[in-house]
């Protein structure tokens, strides 16, 4: 005699007491593992896009190759200097803590090493700007770029356009910066943070590089 149906799937999918049967759970076991490893495929391919260039102190060396020793500072910005730069960069401080490096050779100083990041379409860009004593960029190395796209911001001809710039120049894309082509919010949100470092030596670290070195509300960092 044909069973109920409800008889027939509850022989199927569930034991006698309404409990999903062995093979229901092996079933449901199989396909919690192949999710699992479906999410950790996508996190490890997320992971994978983070393409770290250069560390710190590698960026040291290429920006300042004849110092033979760098001095590490943090600055903290008091409420009214981070709103100063705010005003003259037009562009946001998000971060109080300047990471700085003085470049030296003996005891000239050659220069200063800033460590800074800003935000491309959803993850962040770091990179560094090595200043003159004068206040010029020198060079702009890429450090850690996460995105997937817009990478090519790390080419040298793009970089180059920030040479000799200070805190009086434009330096707004699309003007005197170029844009590059599905990069354009990298372009944008490096050229600001620029910007924002040139104001930040203009108006609170240049001050501080007179003999003595007395940099405003500074502390001495690891290297």
């Amino acid at each position: 005699m044909t069973k109920p149906a409800t008889a027939q799937l509850g022989a199927i999918g569930h034991s006698r007491f309404g409990f999903p049967s062995s093979s229901v759970i092996g079933h449901w076991s199989f396909n919690g593992w192949v999710l699992t490893k479906l999410a950790l495929f996508f996190v490890a391919g997320h992971l994978a896009l983070a393409e770290r260039y250069l560390s710190t102190v590698e960026a040291q060396k290429v920006c300042f190759p004849q110092a033979d020793h760098f001095e590490a500072r943090t600055v903290r910005l008091t409420p009214e200097q981070s709103r100063a730069i705010e005003q003259k960069a037009g562009a946001k401080v998000r971060d109080r803590e300047v990471r700085i490096w003085l470049a030296r050779k003996g005891t000239n100083l050659l220069g200063v090493l800033v460590l800074d990041h800003v935000f491309g379409k959803h993850d962040l860009i770091d990179y560094a700007v090595a200043l003159s004593h004068e206040g010029k960029v020198l060079q702009v190395e890429i450090l850690e770029y996460r995105e997937h796209y817009g990478s090519e911001i790390r080419a040298p001809k793009w970089r180059e356009q920030f040479k000799g710039k200070t805190a009086a120049s434009k330096l707004k894309l699309n003007d005197d910066i170029y844009n590059i082509s599905g990069a354009t919010i990298s372009c944008r949100n490096v050229s600001d943070g620029v910007r924002r470092v040139l104001a930040t030596f203009e108006l609170v670290l240049r001050s501080g590089l007179a003999p003595g070195d007395g940099l405003p509300n500074a502390r001495a960092a690891p290297p």
